[in-house]
């Protein structure tokens, strides 16, 4: 399919008749070519197609169309009826009303253009430009970012099953790149246990029954995996994808004993981040935030918060989903800062905010970011009856503190914590604290003998103290109450747009959708606020508006 570029063509004048006799108060749709204009055109997305070839949809029409897809969280197939059939529809694309549309796989190929080229973020950056010449998007603004859980379009395996399915597509694969191969390297009696889906029903009861069916399998497994890589065998077949993911789940769920394949404990197995957990989907991971488990992704949105403007999505980011919040703190900045967006205060929950983020968000993109930091777990702290870091003086010329009973610290090691943070380990004479009267209000271990306090580095370290200062304050928390107007936001995008479940395999494109979700939530919230539609207030119960009036 070659590209021929063609102008964003006007309405035609009958089409532009019957919509408006059809809906005299006008569409969403009809907005969008009324108060939008042109939002995108051929050029934008020239590099994606060929010089020569039988020419494609305008990739303008294929654009809007894309959008149009999420608004109303339709599938291919019904998102060309619409295009086919909806008044409205043709008259945001310029179509007439004869017009018989295109064929649902045009919007498939339309996608994997824009995936493999790296263009999905033009869907919503060119609607961001677009914005910003409307005057209804400023950088050096207010913005708040919060992230939920997306679910991949797999299914949820537990290991069992996930070795007993991830035997079956290799298999399955391998039947139909190499059949005569595979029929003389496996068994006919494995037809019974691989032929149908695998299920949790069809597992044995019992630990150990369940623990001996899995090494049954992996045995079985090792056996095709050591036919697949003999000398002998073809060397095309090991670059099989299929079978790539068979020595993967092999390798994070069993070992070797005696030339024996045994199960691997739980204690042994590889972090989340690497744990392959279908082989259906080799991005989707395993993850836990408080009582919610999921295997797939996360999402982050970032959206504008100017009361006098509309709520704008300003950038969207999709990970695997053990990544942690605070990861992406750092990139979400450098992305604002691309697009010449970035905010001057950045309204963010706790888990995007660490002493080094403080510092840094401040340092290199002046930007105050806005969010309750993580508490003082130590038991000094949450008890309130011993010294915490809080009760020793700090001197940072001379690298050396003073504890509440005057005792000056014996040494000051730089060192990595848990959470690869660098830290300040700064440690007690044993012999002032063994003959300390406060001891037990120091440490309460029979292990440690003195005392040791962990500090973050000088700049990390005020900037930490200073934001617990600000915590505690009136105005921290009328900043901070504009944070949770993005929950809306997900959630609209989850109610209505399907935000939390991946229509498509892999991390690239579920990527891709939760772009054209952001730019779907714009076009809706943009005209929302154009037609002067107003926000929903928060929901309360009918017991606290009682005390709220009182």
């Amino acid at each position: 399919m070659s590209l021929k570029a063609q102008a964003v063509c006007p309405v035609p004048q009958e089409t532009a008749r019957v919509a408006r006799a059809a809906y005299p108060k006008g569409t969403i749709y009809m907005q969008m070519r009324d108060v939008l204009g042109r939002i995108y055109t051929d050029e934008q997305f020239a590099n994606l197609f060929p010089k020569e070839g039988q020419p494609a949809e305008a990739p303008w029409r294929l654009a809007l169309v894309t959008v149009i897809q999420f608004v109303e969280n339709l599938s291919d197939q019904r998102t060309a009826s619409a295009v086919r059939g909806r008044i409205d529809v043709k008259y945001l694309l310029g179509l007439e009303l004869t017009d018989a549309g295109f064929d649902p796989s045009v919007l498939s190929e339309f996608r994997t253009r824009l995936v493999e080229q790296h263009a999905e973020q033009r869907l919503l950056e060119t609607m961001l430009t677009l914005f910003q010449h409307k005057g209804w998007l400023k950088a050096r603004g207010r913005q708040r970012t919060d992230s939920t859980h997306v679910l991949a379009k797999i299914r949820a395996l537990n290991r069992v099953l996930c070795v007993w399915e991830t035997m079956r597509a290799a298999l399955n694969s391998l039947a139909i790149v190499a059949p005569d191969w595979l029929r003389a390297h496996s068994q006919p009696e494995w037809v019974e246990r691989y032929g149908p889906r695998s299920e949790e029903s069809h597992i044995p009861l019992g630990e150990n029954a369940r623990v001996a069916f899995a090494e049954e399998i992996g045995a079985q497994g090792r056996e095709l995996l050591d036919a697949l890589f003999d000398p002998s065998a073809p060397q095309w077949l090991r670059q099989v994808p299929a079978v790539n993911i068979l020595r993967q789940v092999w390798v994070q769920n069993y070992q070797r004993i005696d030339d024996a394949v045994r199960w691997r404990s739980s204690e042994h197995m590889p972090p989340g981040s690497h744990y392959m957990s279908s082989p259906y989907d080799e991005d989707a991971h395993y993850s836990k935030k408080r009582s919610t488990t999921w295997v797939g992704y996360k999402v982050h949105v970032t959206e504008s918060c100017e009361a006098h403007l509309p709520l704008i999505i300003t950038h969207v980011e999709t990970t695997s989903a053990p990544v942690s919040d605070d990861a992406m703190t750092a990139t979400i900045h450098a992305e604002l800062d691309r697009k010449e967006l970035l905010p001057t205060q950045h309204l963010v929950d706790t888990g995007y905010v660490h002493a080094k983020l403080l510092v840094e968000s401040e340092r290199d993109y002046q930007i105050d970011l806005v969010g309750p930091t993580r508490k003082n777990y130590h038991w000094q702290a949450t008890q309130h009856t011993g010294f915490d870091s809080d009760h020793f003086l700090v001197d940072w010329e001379l690298q050396q503190a003073t504890c509440p009973e005057g005792h000056i610290s014996s040494s000051w090691p730089p060192a990595i914590d848990s959470r690869t943070n660098e830290v300040i380990k700064i440690k007690f004479s044993t012999q002032d604290c063994q003959a300390c009267p406060s001891r037990s209000l120091c440490t309460q271990s029979i292990r440690h003998t003195r005392r040791t306090v962990t500090i973050r580095p000088h700049e990390q370290y005020l900037a930490l103290k200073e934001r617990r200062e600000q915590e505690k304050t009136k105005e921290f928390t009328q900043v901070y109450v504009k944070r949770a107007g993005i929950e809306d936001t997900i959630s609209h995008g989850v109610r209505v747009m399907g935000m939390r479940r991946s229509r498509y395999i892999g991390q690239e494109k579920t990527h891709l959708q939760h772009v054209a979700t952001a730019a779907a939530l714009n076009v809706v919230r943009s005209l929302a606020w154009f037609n002067g539609v107003p926000r929903a207030q928060t929901r309360r119960s009918t017991f606290a508006r009682l005390y709220d009036a009182a």
